[in-house]
């Protein structure tokens, strides 16, 4: 039987949680705040920040200088197009793993995750020299192709949890009643997986949208994301701090958005499975 959680408990925890979750989201508030200031108030201490004037120029100055909806696309494209890339090659080798399992499916599954401690930097050379030699530097199918790759343990692993939760008696059943395997995976067990796949769609298109090191990398104009976007304004001239905070904002904002509208969506993905 549960333990009855008294008032005071209740009251301790709410204000542990708003304090943290104030504490995670003060960064993002303080480049808001930067952003409607003009260059010379944004370096000043934080008491005068915050009492001096207001103004939206260094949004007009950014867009004037950068083609953000050019940015904005290539990041909606590259986060998208890997992101179901990824799945189309996620869902079957997940399906194979979690309902025909072989020998050394654990240890494939462990691989898969340790490629993940790679250091990016220690295979940019060959993946830079590849791309060279292909024409795929600069172009939106290379970083579609990278992302897609280095996300790709995530979503199977993901993906993998989530089927094993599925009955595999369920999946029986349709065979005896005659479905192929391309019916059984899109018409059985896709439909049962909707949650998780859902929380995996939106955690690998954050993921994608807010990488780094490759987009910077392997882009130069053509094909640079909202991440190339931001960095276009740290320069050998100087950080211009309110410019900078104001691609910051222009950036992250179509992403938080989206996080805070599929908040449930995604806390339900993540948790699926969890209580039994």
């Amino acid at each position: 039987m549960a333990r009855a959680v008294s008032n005071r408990e209740k009251t301790v925890t709410t204000i542990v949680a708003w304090t943290l979750g104030l504490l995670m989201f003060f960064p993002i508030l303080w480049i808001a705040i930067l952003s409607l200031k003009t260059e010379v108030d944004a370096i000043r201490g934080p008491i005068e920040v915050l009492t001096s004037g207001w103004t939206t120029e260094s949004y007009g100055a950014v867009q004037a200088r950068s083609d953000y909806f050019k940015h904005f696309t290539n990041s909606v494209v590259i986060a998208l197009g890997s992101t179901l890339l990824g799945l189309l090659i996620a869902v079957p080798a997940a399906w194979a793993m979690a309902f025909v399992p072989a020998k050394r499916t654990k240890n494939v599954l462990m691989w898969m995750l340790s490629t993940k401690m790679l250091p990016p930097v220690g295979v940019l050379i060959p993946i830079y020299l590849i791309f060279r030699d292909t024409g795929l530097l600069d172009t939106r199918t290379g970083l579609v192709i990278v992302l897609m790759l280095i996300n790709l343990p995530i979503i199977i692993w993901m993906l993998y949890t989530y089927f094993r939760e599925i009955p595999g008696e369920i999946l029986e059943a349709a065979r005896m009643d005659g479905a192929s395997l391309r019916k059984e995976v899109l018409y059985v067990l896709t439909p049962m997986a909707v949650p998780g796949i859902a929380s995996t769609v939106l955690l690998n298109v954050i993921l994608a949208w807010n990488e780094a090191f490759w987009t910077l990398n392997l882009t130069a104009s053509k094909a640079a994301p909202l991440t190339a976007f931001i960095a276009s304004y740290s320069s050998p001239e100087g950080l211009f701090y309110a410019k900078l905070s104001a691609a910051s904002v222009m950036a992250i904002a179509p992403i938080l958005i989206i996080g805070w509208f599929s908040q449930k969506q995604l806390v339900r993905g993540l948790t699926f499975g969890a209580v039994k």
